[in-house]
């Protein structure tokens, strides 16, 4: 799963032909690395509709304000360059999908 950066995070998301989901992240989160291969799975099962990457909240702290995201992890997908759905905290791949399915 790819790590984006304040620096890339307009290209690399706002600028994607795929919808991307968005992990705001950090190292000393739990829950955030109880979600890692869960995202692993996300990424290599749905990569041709789907794209997911990581933001540690931590070392991108422009991007993580612009956003306002306040809890980790906070997942958010940007489709067309604007942000379409926002959830908070871990949950089973099945559920993941199932909130996803209305936006990707």
């Amino acid at each position: 799963m790819a790590e984006v950066t304040d620096a890339v995070f307009g290209a690399e998301v706002l600028g994607s032909a795929l919808p991307v989901l968005v992990e705001f992240t950090a190292d000393w989160c739990p829950p955030c690395r109880q979600m890692a291969p869960v995202l692993s799975a996300l990424a290599e099962e749905e990569g041709d509709r789907l794209r997911v990457v990581q933001l540690n909240v931590d070392r991108n702290p422009a991007t993580t304000n612009a956003y306002k995201v306040l809890s980790m992890p906070t997942f958010m997908v940007f489709r067309g360059g604007e942000p379409v759905k926002s959830m908070v905290g871990s949950r089973p791949k099945r559920r993941l999908l199932e909130e996803l399915a209305d936006v990707i």
